[in-house]
């Protein structure tokens, strides 16, 4: 077998190959030969057709199945030969398979990038440092509060943190679009998950009321259809609700599963678990720095066959997300969405299985049950959702290359310099941002 291997472009490579006539024909003569043992045809006792008949009724649909496994098998056997590691199938065409000649074909593939690993040893890292202070719990329990917080009838116009339950329909010189109606609906000021012109309409209005006002799209907002223009809404409001919020007693304590001890017992609970969290936030801030320098320390150029395969499986993620049961769908995502993502997610897991080889890392598999045991924890079931995960392949490949990512941390965290930066609970969990509704389990 002669084999060939030029560089086109970048990662991409063409390989020749030439399998002498002698190794097809020997394979196309012993499966006729073996066929005409087993074949039945009208005319002939089974094991007694001769051969040219056999050859005659059957051997263009053998030579093209011989041909067919001799590509697939020989061009493996190449890549062998030639110690090269192709990052995806290859593309096979000009196939001469003529009779008699020998099988010549060329394969076009990409190879993974050669990576020469920097930035292991010098890492220069800033380790968040945070205390949790007694207003840090207050202002926790207060968050508390609001989750156990009741709706009651406001009497007045809508202010700040009110919840107004309201119909609104817009259009856009006269015309409606997508998401321009709705009824019944529920918007609670302040919140800002309306647009600010949306909210600012709404700001003094009473039940039963009903008003007009514009709305201004920005110019990169995400629906194509009204991005940079001015819609006009209308609204009718059937309620206008203020939050009550609940004492902080017993039964309010109960409500989280605090039996005894009152207030400071629940106090603790939530202080405990707020170091959890923090703990927890802190050492996703330290991976986040080590990924960080590792991508800046070995910038790749990446098979462009890996890249389109993690942008499509983004994509069908983030449709399944949406509601698509298969991925599928009609909704329009287009690669250019994802193509950022998809290239750390690609580079990260070149680079982080270069250290795993030079490391000679293998997956803890103590590592591997404790998260199993975490994961199985948020069901309701925890013991049947083990054995699920377990039973599935894909799952557990998932969950021990998300241990071995871990372990790489770990590892480069030991060698790493670091140096403590102050900062606060507030500003470390982004508190006022997002109030983190399981700081008590």
């Amino acid at each position: 077998m002669q084999v060939s291997i030029e560089t086109t472009t970048g990662l991409e490579r063409r390989m020749k190959v030439l399998v002498p006539a002698e190794r097809v024909e020997r394979e196309v003569e012993q499966r006729l030969k073996s066929l005409g043992k087993r074949a039945k045809l009208n005319g002939f006792r089974p094991g007694k057709i001769p051969y040219d008949v056999v050859k005659k009724r059957f051997g263009n649909e053998i030579r093209q199945e011989v041909v067919g496994e001799l590509l697939r098998d020989t061009c493996n056997e190449a890549f062998q030969q030639e110690k090269v590691y192709p990052a995806g199938g290859p593309r096979i065409d000009s196939v001469n398979s003529s009779p008699g000649m020998d099988l010549e074909f060329t394969a076009t593939f990409e190879v993974y990038p050669e990576i020469q690993l920097n930035g292991t040893e010098d890492l220069q890292l800033e380790r968040p440092a945070a205390e949790i202070t007694a207003a840090d719990i207050d202002a926790m329990v207060e968050n508390l509060r609001q989750q156990r917080a009741e709706w009651i009838a406001a009497g007045r116009g809508a202010r700040k943190g009110d919840r107004i339950q309201l119909d609104f329909n817009g259009s856009i010189s006269g015309v409606e679009f997508p998401g321009s109606r709705a009824e019944k609906v529920y918007v609670v000021l302040g919140e800002n998950r309306m647009l600010a012109d949306f909210e600012q309409g709404l700001d003094g209005i009473k039940p039963g009321e009903a008003r007009q006002f514009e709305v201004h799209f920005p110019a990169d907002y995400h629906v194509q259809e009204v991005a940079g223009k001015t819609a006009q809404f209308s609204v009718h409001t059937h309620q206008v609700e203020s939050r009550k919020l609940p004492e902080l007693d017993e039964a309010f304590c109960k409500s989280f599963g605090v039996a005894e001890g009152g207030i400071e017992k629940l106090r603790m609970e939530v202080a405990e678990n707020m170091r959890r969290e923090m703990d927890e936030a802190i050492r996703k801030r330290m991976k986040q720095q080590v990924l960080d320098k590792l991508l800046e320390a070995n910038p790749l150029q990446l098979p462009n066959i890996l890249l389109e395969s993690e942008i499509e499986s983004m994509r069908r993620e983030s449709l399944e997300r949406l509601g698509s049961k298969d991925g599928k769908g009609n909704t329009d995502l287009p690669r250019e969405l994802f193509e950022d993502s998809a290239r750390r997610r690609v580079s990260l897991g070149l680079i982080l299985g270069e250290v795993i080889k030079q490391q000679q890392l293998r997956v803890d598999a103590k590592r591997v049950q404790e998260r199993l045991e975490r994961m199985a924890g948020d069901y309701s079931n925890p013991s049947e959702a083990m054995r699920s995960m377990r039973s599935n392949a894909a799952v557990m490949h998932q969950i021990e290359s998300l241990v071995l990512e871990d372990q790489v941390v770990d590892k480069l965290l030991e060698k790493a310099k670091t140096t403590d930066k102050p900062t606060s609970f507030q500003e470390l969990m982004h508190f006022n941002e997002h109030p983190h509704d399981h700081a008590h389990d």
